[in-house]
């Protein structure tokens, strides 16, 4: 049978046509985004990132020759949330990730990944932490806002999800108090600015990253804002500065063989997206990380 043409391709992530929660592999959309601080609409991303992974069915990875599409993948839909309730929407997500093999998230703003590592530590205990991001995200609280997107890993953190000295920040360019700063590095967190990334290397970054999480069990959370907006323009809290595509791309192309036990690509607003470009970058970071699972996996 002929494949569809790439406009008609199932508007599930990559085409995928499985749906069931046992599957080994899970993708899930988090329309949520009740915890921002300046532009909301994250709550379409994940609709946004399913169209735009279309672009991805047609054949492996170049560099892994994976095809995720052929992995043990279901799409299994999106989360419900609690209308208007930030606690609730999170005791849900928790609640909706539990039991689930191996999730890779589609947001929604970044506060969905404290309840997604809730449910991780309820079942592995606490693991380290690679983030892209442009924030560091370990604010106290986000403008009077205990839950919101800019202080997730401040209270993952003190909730001990995360081991702090497993965990490493790549991108960071945003202003940031001095003390939120400092309170970040004295946990053991590393900050790799996005200025360091462009003076070094995606071998080099990626190095760090490696050394930073060790043999831990590894969750990965792929804000979008860590790419300059000339390369995701939609997100809402843009900052320039930021990482190009290729760079985020290469420097995952070289984290093959990291117990990773989840991830989530958040952030994607496609209400300022210009041409699908941001929900493009998203999709194919979950595409790679995707492609790095199946290459941990294939037989050698």
């Amino acid at each position: 049978m002929t494949a569809p043409a790439t406009y008609a391709v199932a508007p599930t992530f990559l085409g995928v046509e499985r749906r069931d929660r046992d599957a080994a592999v899970c993708v899930a959309g988090i329309p949520f985004d009740l915890g921002t601080s300046n532009r909301s609409g994250t709550r379409f991303g994940p609709a946004a990132i399913r169209q735009a992974s279309r672009m991805l069915v047609d054949g492996a990875h170049p560099v892994h020759w994976v095809d995720p599409a052929a992995l043990p993948l279901a799409d299994i839909g999106d989360f419900a949330i609690a209308l208007g309730d930030i606690p609730a929407s999170l005791a849900r997500i928790e609640e909706a990730a539990l039991g689930l093999e191996h999730l890779v998230a589609l947001g929604g703003d970044h506060s969905i990944t404290l309840p997604l590592l809730r449910a991780l530590g309820r079942r592995h205990g606490p693991v380290a932490l690679i983030h892209f991001d442009a924030h560091v995200d370990t604010w106290p609280d986000t403008f009077g806002q205990r839950y919101g997107h800019g202080s997730v890993f401040y209270n993952a953190i003190e909730e001990g999800l995360l081991e702090p000295r497993r965990m490493i920040q790549i991108g960071i360019r945003s202003p940031m108090e001095r003390k939120i700063h400092d309170w970040t590095v004295e946990r053991g967190v590393t900050i790799v600015t996005a200025a360091e990334v462009h003076e070094s290397s995606p071998a080099a970054v990626a190095a760090r990253i490696r050394d930073t999480a060790g043999d831990a069990r590894v969750y990965l959370s792929f804000d979008i804002d860590v790419l300059d907006p000339a390369f995701a323009p939609g997100t809402g809290t843009p900052e320039i500065g930021g990482l190009a595509s290729w760079q985020a791309q290469a420097i995952l192309r070289r984290l093959g063989g990291l117990a990773f036990v989840g991830c989530d690509v958040v952030e994607v607003a496609p209400a300022y997206d210009a041409a699908e470009i941001t929900a493009l970058a998203g999709a194919t970071m979950a595409w790679e990380y995707l492609c790095l699972l199946g290459r941990c996996s294939a037989p050698a």
